[in-house]
């Protein structure tokens, strides 16, 4: 198991950056890297809530840990503090015992020097059969893609 963070700023106010965070339809848009599409099955955005999620490659030759293609996740949110921190546990659903077990992943926003808003991801407890840098080059994607949703004034309101 081991640990990644991947920072970002986001040059939009925290409450807004925290709405895309907690956001299904948002979601669906911008927590996907590039190559991969995104499809939120269930989205419960409470302490306790349930989420699931599928990420599928868009080229036949991406390869799944849930199936072929596809990656699938489920989990549920732990903590929510507004407009400062997201908190969930998740695990990929796959037969693949190299992939099981429970991951954290901390989301904290913070106010940037100059404006804007600082976003820090942290994933604890990534199975070693998940590459960091893999893991981070995701992340880095998913969270330009944030930036550019809340930036944009096309995020939730």
């Amino acid at each position: 198991m081991h640990t990644t963070r991947v920072s970002w700023r986001v040059n939009a106010e925290r409450a807004a950056v925290y709405r895309a965070l907690l956001d299904a339809d948002a979601v669906e848009r911008w927590r996907v890297p590039d190559g991969m599409s995104a499809r939120v099955h269930v989205f419960e955005a409470r302490v306790g809530g349930a989420f699931r999620v599928s990420l599928t490659y868009e080229m036949p030759t991406g390869t799944g840990k849930t199936q072929a293609n596809t990656d699938t996740y489920h989990g549920h949110f732990t903590e929510l503090v507004p407009d400062e921190r997201v908190v969930e546990e998740l695990e990929f659903e796959t037969p693949d015992p190299a992939l099981r077990g429970t991951m954290t992943m901390t989301t904290t926003l913070s106010d940037a020097d100059g404006g804007g808003t600082d976003v820090l991801v942290v994933h604890e407890g990534l199975p070693d059969a998940v590459p960091a840098a893999d893991n981070e080059t995701g992340t880095r994607m998913a969270l330009a893609r944030l930036a550019g949703l809340v930036e944009s004034g096309q995020g939730p309101r």
